[in-house]
């Protein structure tokens, strides 16, 4: 594999496009698959030199020649915080693989559209994602990776259990299939309890923008499955297409029309504010920046602000998190640059679209 430079990391397209059905409301989708391999203790259970054996050997045998040229192989011991902090924000790596301090490693494709993590809560976490509801092809490609990885190496698989994972809720297909959903409305009516409780009834888990532990920060949420065992994979990927993103799509674009039929000059001041402290602003906190973000972008999708360009719009959901700032910059960012950086890379990007 590649060494380990992170320039195709910094050269990488935006998670957000709109590229794919129902990008509306659902940004991307992801399939991810938790798997370990047989004879070596979970991660928590192994030592330093067993964590390191995983990751040389997942790098030397783990992979195709030919899929194995296309990755790029990060070892994240010997990468800096800021470029980790890159990695997360490109939904690469999570946060705990970033914030870890055992030896680790992540591969990722030139298009980032998927990953395969070693060494975080379990040895293989391997994930696909693209953008709007693609859920049966992001399902092809992680099983087409996991095929791969599995005629290389023997997985820790019960005939009775399945697939044995650190977390009892991922043992059976190991499996967790998720949508980041993009809810401004729902947000803005106080509906957002609705997400909630239709999360409760299918058993789902609601995360904010940044995974586990999260809040919906820019009006984003991750759903996913909650439990794998006595589920084969094919069977919560069509839980996902025919009950829970419908309900969740509809939910939002409902809240959307009840916004324009209860007072569209409410509406428009609202979107219209939010354009004009990105276009102006000079100092910027990260929580705000996406919240504004947020509301420009559902104005854009509802036809209501007609001369911003989405993919802009788009584009600094990531420009404006701290790893890309501080990349950008070319060094460490303290708290007050990085609310002045944030604020400059915005207005310089909102010079270029039309004023309204």
């Amino acid at each position: 594999m590649p060494g380990e430079s992170l320039a195709g990391i910094r050269a990488g397209g935006a998670w957000l496009t709109d590229d794919g059905p129902d990008a509306d409301v659902v940004a991307s989708t992801r399939v991810r698959l938790a798997r370990n391999l047989a004879g070596f203790p979970f991660v928590s259970r192994a030592s330093e030199a067993q964590r390191r054996e995983i990751v040389a050997l997942l790098r030397r045998v783990a992979m195709p020649a030919d899929v194995a040229s296309r990755l790029t192989w990060v070892e994240l011991e010997r990468t800096p915080m800021r470029d980790r902090q890159l990695l997360v924000e490109r939904r690469l790596i999570s946060r705990q693989l970033a914030e870890g301090d055992a030896p680790r490693a992540v591969a990722f494709t030139p298009e980032h559209s998927a990953s395969v993590m070693v060494n975080e809560e379990d040895h293989i976490r391997l994930q696909a994602m693209l953008p709007g509801l693609r859920l049966e092809e992001a399902h092809r490609r992680a099983d087409a990776i996991d095929d791969a990885i599995e005629a290389c190496v023997d997985y820790a698989f019960d005939r009775r259990w399945g697939y044995l994972t650190a977390c009892p809720t991922n043992v059976g297909c190991g499996i967790r299939v998720s949508v980041m959903v993009h809810v401004p409305a729902l947000r803005i009516t106080n509906e957002i309890e609705r997400v909630r409780r239709a999360a409760r009834d299918l058993n789902l888990a609601i995360r904010g923008f940044d995974g586990e532990g999260t809040e919906g920060a820019g009006d984003f949420f991750q759903v996913s499955n909650q439990v794998t065992l006595g589920f084969c994979e094919e069977d919560l990927i069509e839980q996902f297409r025919s009950s829970v993103v419908p309900r969740l799509v509809e939910y939002e674009r409902q809240a959307r029309r009840l916004l324009v039929r209860q007072s569209p000059a409410a509406l428009d001041d609202r979107l219209h504010r939010a354009l004009a402290v990105l276009r102006s602003a000079r100092l910027l906190g990260g929580e705000e920046a996406l919240k504004l973000l947020s509301r420009v972008r559902m104005g854009i999708l509802m036809g209501r602000l007609r001369d911003v360009d989405l993919a802009v719009v788009n584009g600094l959901f990531m420009r404006l998190q701290p790893g890309h700032l501080c990349a950008a910059a070319g060094r460490d960012l303290g708290a007050e640059e990085l609310r002045e950086q944030r604020a400059s890379v915005a207005r310089s990007a909102f010079d270029g679209c039309a004023r309204a």
